[in-house]
């Protein structure tokens, strides 16, 4: 037997929830003015400056907004707060200067279901943990002598690909693909000791992580929102 709720309750839940929204939205907004922060296009209210970005391809849409505003500029997504660098002098300050409180790698749900909650090396918070996680890369993985044995597995995908290429004489070959190819080939095995036999899963696979871990979702923008996260969690894991 299905429940069916009455519309003027649905419509009361929603209606509270985008006050709920609100209210939170022009509390931060107060806390926020009292921070210097950069400069930035003006902003509508709970979206913040998407409506900026959306249209074109979003490094276009940075580009042109930094020439307006200038290098370093502050624009909000959903409810994320974001300084935008846009210069390799400021680039520079950010990276080297103060290093240590911009290290941090950005959070999002694909990458918290896809990297076992942020205990890679590459996605894992700031830290003692990171910093031991790299000890170990160092002394372990890619130390000279542990490079140095996988020399031969470098040197025999390197003659695949050039045969790869070769075999493709006198027609169009999609060398990304073909360097991607390579790439994996090389990782799986020193990573796993044998050759991958079906690479066409693995590239595809691989891709579709680079997607998902790359963008982000309406429950990273929104993250007070945890509805959103439950539902994007069925979906990645699904």
């Amino acid at each position: 037997m299905e429940l069916q709720l009455p519309f003027s309750f649905t419509a009361s839940i929603l209606l509270l929830s985008f006050i709920f929204i609100i209210v939170k939205e022009w509390k931060k907004s107060k806390s926020l003015k009292k921070k210097r922060l950069p400069p930035g296009p003006w902003k509508l209210p709970f979206i913040g400056h998407l409506h900026h970005i959306v249209g074109s391809l979003p490094h276009h849409s940075l580009r042109d907004l930094s020439k307006k505003y200038g290098p370093l500029m502050h624009l909000k997504f959903g409810e994320v707060s974001t300084i935008v660098v846009s210069s390799p002098k400021v680039a520079k300050e950010v990276l080297k200067t103060v290093d240590p409180a911009c290290a941090d790698r950005p959070q999002s749900l694909a990458s918290q279901i896809m990297w076992y909650n942020y205990i890679d090396i590459a996605f894992s918070p700031y830290g003692e943990y990171w910093r031991q996680m790299r000890k170990i890369c160092i002394l372990e993985l890619l130390s000279v002598k542990n490079v140095r044995s996988f020399d031969y597995i470098r040197k025999d995908e390197a003659s695949s690909l050039v045969e790869s290429i070769r075999a493709s004489s006198g027609r169009p070959i999609n060398l990304t693909e073909k360097t991607f190819l390579f790439t994996s080939a090389i990782t799986c095995r020193a990573a796993f000791g044998k050759v991958l036999k079906d690479r066409e899963t693995l590239i595809s696979l691989l891709k579709e992580a680079v997607v998902l871990a790359g963008g982000f979702d309406m429950a990273d923008l929104f993250p007070s929102l945890k509805i959103l996260n439950i539902i994007n969690w069925n979906k990645y894991s699904c």
